[in-house]
């Protein structure tokens, strides 16, 4: 077992199509960490988790916590009720092995948060379609994984984080560094996810372009693509030329993951890229409209920038100093 360290699993299901699957992945974990499932399942679909997943896991519902963002309540019900230091925080659809694990612990004793690298296994289209994302991202930056490493005191004592965004992922790598906290980008520590269903796929296109509201200069540039690609529309020497561009941007980004990720992903990359022209204006409009729905509501904020987030821990932090200090006490 690795020391000092627990494996979170935010879960909410709606059917069980894949609990066979995801019992088989938490008894060979179970092996290898102290596993703990915050289940928001229905109360049917609790009980039949319950009975399925190994003894060993740690079975539990959420707690209630501010936002309209389940995951959130989730994930910081696991941190609460840990007691280890090291937390690793997954989705659902997250499949690690032990070496990955043992890496991505040892990495934690370096930082306060590490973002390693998702990818797709098995490809099927909208798998392959979806590692032209990936690539870009990691040729402009970095990805966003489904999962990351993070020190449970950092976190705590950030006060966790805000649960009424979309983009909780980003939101809680600012949180951590707002706080002062050191992030570790583990671009070559590649992480297997299991694919959505391809209905699940469609739904998420508009939602994740709505992500760009937390990135405004990502955003400007994903707006620029339409009149861009319609520029280029009309002579076909233009057309090829930005073609060519996004397969050369997204093979930049497979450098130091090539064992993840084919020879052939960068071909899928001028697909992303028209989806997202199209995709991201229609964010425009739910934004307008007042956010993406999202469980029976609405979510208006992505994620908070980084300099409000630090405003706020500071306010925070000044605000528990002046209690200490006891003039706030008359």
């Amino acid at each position: 077992m690795i020391a000092d360290a627990r494996y979170v699993l935010p879960l909410r299901w709606h059917d069980d199509a894949g609990l066979p699957e995801l019992a088989s992945y938490l008894q060979r974990l179970v092996e290898w960490i102290p596993v703990t499932v915050v289940d928001g399942s229905a109360p049917e679909l609790f009980r039949a988790h319950a009975a399925a997943f190994p003894a060993a896991v740690v079975h539990l519902p959420p707690r209630p916590w501010p936002g309209g963002n389940g995951k959130v309540a989730g994930v910081m019900t696991g941190v609460a009720h840990a007691a280890e230091e090291l937390l690793v925080l997954a989705d659902d659809d997250v499949r690690y092995t032990a070496r990955e694990l043992e890496r991505l612990v040892a990495l934690l004793a370096e930082a306060d948060l590490v973002r390693p690298q998702n990818y797709f296994a098995p490809l099927p289209w909208h798998a392959r379609w979806d590692t032209g994302r990936i690539l870009l991202n990691r040729a402009f930056g970095a990805d966003y994984p489904g999962t990351v490493g993070v020190r449970r005191s950092r976190l705590l004592a950030a006060g966790g984080y805000d649960g009424d965004v979309l983009f909780e992922n980003l939101e809680l790598m600012r949180t951590i560094r707002a706080a002062g906290g050191r992030q570790i980008v583990a671009g070559d520590l590649c992480v297997r996810r299991v694919p959505p269903s391809t209905r699940h796929f469609a739904g998420q296109r508009i939602r994740q372009a709505y992500d760009d509201f937390a990135q405004p200069a990502r955003l400007l540039a994903e707006l620029s693509l339409a009149p861009v690609i319609l520029w280029g529309a009309r002579r076909p020497a233009r057309l090829l030329l930005l073609v060519l561009t996004a397969i050369g941007a997204a093979w930049w980004g497979r450098r130091g993951a090539e064992a993840a990720f084919q020879r052939s992903a960068p071909l899928w990359a001028p697909a992303w890229v028209l989806e997202r022209a199209v995709c991201v204006w229609l964010a425009v409009g739910y934004r307008l409209r007042g956010g993406v729905p999202y469980a029976g509501g609405r979510l208006k904020t992505a994620a908070h920038s980084a300099g409000e987030l630090r405003r706020r821990h500071m306010a925070q932090r000044h605000a528990h100093q002046r209690g200490e200090d006891g003039t706030d006490h008359g």
